[in-house]
């Protein structure tokens, strides 16, 4: 049986062929003409995103409502996170008979962040009720919602959102009409709306009607591996990390007085570095450093709840008073894949002891379920060729998995043209 890759590579080929003989180019696309995002470095558009000039039009505000389900699953809670009080979660209904769509934020990300309230809003401008959902790997969810506390396993975390989606629905009020349930999620949140689709299947308590997945790994490990590299680009190494982060806050600074706006965007932080860019090395690091601060959360809570004795020590019980600034200072030195081997592998080794590092490391890949979404019709994607997370090869195996379901956008790095006039109607426009 073939493998992917060869699979990809003989398809490729007969594409090609097909193509040259109806004298059409690769590259000669519509997209092509039309899609004008500005910026063709990957870096940058990760880190500025989309210039409002470019952005399609969104509302100022939607009706959404803040709501918490009660913790039922799980460690106990230490009495450090007191607050957790219970899983946060968005809703905004329409007033009258409309689809329901998920939205699974990305790593380290909650229900309100930016781009997943680009998604809520562009979704219930289009007519639809919308439900933002904290992703597996932020401190609220892993806290409150997690039966592990150890977040990153794909099936874990899809059971684990699948039963949070399930008491959410519970929960809507009876006069709210849905029609149908549409389901995506972006980066790390588009991996797991696969898992959920999938799981979805065997259980049928939505039958989604529409999934897309946006911008997600293909390879978590992979992914988590090379933005753990990034951080290799900083001048004088990860030691002097708390230097470069400051340089690069003060330029920031600098262009926001020299502003005639008063306005702080993704403009203004292009601004900072439009005609002294950094160097190319210098712009991955910053990438790095973004998801440096989602693994740090993200390692802080899981060791604290199961007290694995990773970053805290197994005897320390951290109290309401008690500083976490060291432990915050530490775990900014460790890195996503440190994670994965140091707690955990051993946590799922524990659980099950013919497990191999080499076989855990392919559950956490959409490969894993790649017949699945080989398969299923009504599962989407959208892609950037030039995605910052992804490593050689990715996009030729989307392409080769998702054929016609695939949309790949020619630039935009890592989910910097989200908002892209081009890029969000076609979202909206795939559950219409």
């Amino acid at each position: 049986m073939l493998n992917t890759k060869s699979a990809y590579c003989i398809e490729r080929l007969v594409t090609r062929i097909t193509l040259f003989l109806l004298g059409i180019s690769l590259t000669a696309t519509a997209l092509a003409d039309s899609y004008d995002y500005p910026f063709s470095n990957p870096y940058i558009a990760t880190i500025v995103g989309t210039p409002k000039e470019f952005q399609a039009e969104l509302p100022l505000n939607i009706p959404l409502e803040r709501h918490s389900l009660v913790k039922e699953v799980g460690p106990e809670l230490p009495d450090v996170f007191w607050y957790q009080e219970g899983l946060s979660y968005s809703l905004a209904v329409q007033e009258f008979n409309a689809p329901l769509i998920f939205v699974i934020a990305g790593t380290g990300a909650d229900y309100k962040s930016e781009k997943n309230m680009v998604l809520l809003k562009s979704f219930y401008q289009a007519g639809f009720h919308v439900v933002g959902l904290t992703s597996p790997s932020h401190q609220n969810f892993i806290t409150t919602a997690s039966r592990s506390a150890i977040p990153g396993h794909m099936e874990e975390d899809a059971f684990d959102l699948y039963r949070v989606m399930q008491r959410i629905n519970n929960n809507l009020a009876p006069d709210i009409e849905v029609s149908k349930y549409l389901l995506t999620g972006y980066s790390l949140g588009g991996a797991h709306a696969a898992y959920v689709s999938q799981l979805d299947q065997e259980e049928q308590l939505f039958d989604f009607d529409r999934v897309l997945l946006l911008n997600p790994p293909l390879s978590l490990y992979a992914s988590i591996s090379k933005l753990d590299r990034m951080l290799e680009n900083i001048p004088g190494g990860v030691d002097h990390f708390s230097a470069f982060f400051d340089t690069i806050v003060q330029r920031i600074s600098e262009a926001y007085k020299r502003s005639s706006k008063a306005e702080f965007n993704e403009a203004l932080v292009f601004e900072a570095f439009k005609h002294n860019p950094p160097s190319h090395e210098q712009l991955a690091a910053i990438i790095g450093t973004a998801f440096r601060f989602s693994a740090s959360g993200l390692m802080f809570t899981s060791d604290t709840m199961i007290n694995a004795g990773f970053i805290k020590p197994r005897e320390l019980n951290l109290g309401v008073n008690d500083s976490l600034q060291n432990y915050l200072r530490l775990s900014m030195r460790i890195g996503f894949t440190d994670y994965f081997h140091e707690l955990f592998f051993p946590y799922f080794l524990s659980k099950h002891p013919s497990l191999t590092r080499e076989s855990l490391v392919g559950q956490l890949s959409l490969l894993y379920i790649e017949d699945y979404l080989r398969g299923a019709a009504k599962i989407g994607l959208v892609h950037n060729r030039d995605d910052v997370i992804l490593v050689d090869g990715d996009i030729e195996a989307f392409e080769y998995m998702f054929g016609a379901r695939a949309k790949i956008f020619p630039s935009g790095g890592h989910l910097g043209n989200l908002q892209q006039r081009d890029v969000l109607n076609y979202i909206v426009d795939f559950f219409k």
